[in-house]
Formats: structure tokens, sequence, C-alpha cells
């Protein structure tokens, strides 16, 4: 029996979740749609724990991290009752709030079902792109993450 070759995952392979509930406990997920471009960071803060017992070798200590998610959306309107998309129109208004309405609830998955997904809670940036007259109306968006990132059974797995 011979073995699978294996493939390339994609950039597309990202969705992405926003918890539009009132109370952000995770009961009313809504796809993030019209994602064009997808970028996650979570960077460790290494501090210098170097010391006169280790022979001469640097000491290096996690003691913090951070994590952020950017991406562009391709703005989606309801052009009959003049509303834009429920999660588009969620995160542009918690870029402009304050306090706990600042944040957002969010997950992001492998849409194949490969086992990696994260949770976490967020500040949004919300950056119109402008353009052309023949342009797309794209936003970048940046959520920066308040508290912890949390690896998550992929729930499409």
């Amino acid at each position: 029996m011979s073995t699978p070759t294996p493939t390339n995952a994609l950039a597309r392979r990202w969705k992405m979740d926003l918890d539009l509930s009132a109370a952000k406990d995770g009961s009313d997920w809504s796809s993030v749609i019209g994602i064009t471009e997808f970028n996650q960071s979570a960077e460790p803060n290494i501090e210098d724990s170097s010391d006169y017992d280790s022979g001469g070798w640097a000491g290096n200590t996690k003691t913090g991290q951070a994590w952020e998610v950017s991406l562009t959306v391709n703005r989606r309107i309801n052009d009959q009752v003049k509303v834009y998309h429920p999660t588009h129109e969620a995160l542009r208004l918690a870029s402009f709030a304050f306090g706990s309405s600042s944040e957002v609830h969010v997950r992001y998955y492998d849409r194949d079902g490969l086992p990696e997904a994260y949770e976490g809670t967020a500040l949004v940036t919300w950056a119109p792109s402008g353009g052309e007259y023949t342009a797309l109306d794209q936003v970048e968006v940046t959520l920066t993450g308040t508290g912890p990132l949390v690896p998550i059974t992929n729930p499409v797995a």
C-alpha cells in the first residue's frame, strides 16, 4: 500500500467567527465573510535569565505572550434594507467603543477540519482602505488580544 503524497495547505484555509451574543459566551457564532487576507501572530515575551551557574550559556525565560490577528475584508451589504453584514458591523462598532463594548469574542480555525483552532477576546482596530473608483470597499481589521488565545477543538472537525 502506498503512502499518499502530501499536499500544501493554502492560506485561505482560515475561517473566523464572531460571537454576536450579548453575553459573549459563544452562544451565537456568526461567520466573518469576505476575508481576502488573514495573518496571525502569538509572540512570546522572552527575558534573559542567565546566571553564573549556567557555565557561560545564556538562559531565557518566557514571561508573557501577546496575540494579534490582522485581516482584510470585502465589505458586504444588503442593498435592499441598507445594512452591512452583521459581523462587519459588530467589528466596526466595537472599534469605536470603550470598556467591555470595545471587546469582541472570536474564534478562528482551519475550515477543512485540521486541528488548528483558537478562541479569545480582542480589541478591534478598523481602517477602511479607500481606493480608486473601481476598487471594492475593503477594510483592514486588527484584532489585538486581551487575555489568552486558547487552542480549541476545531468546530468543523
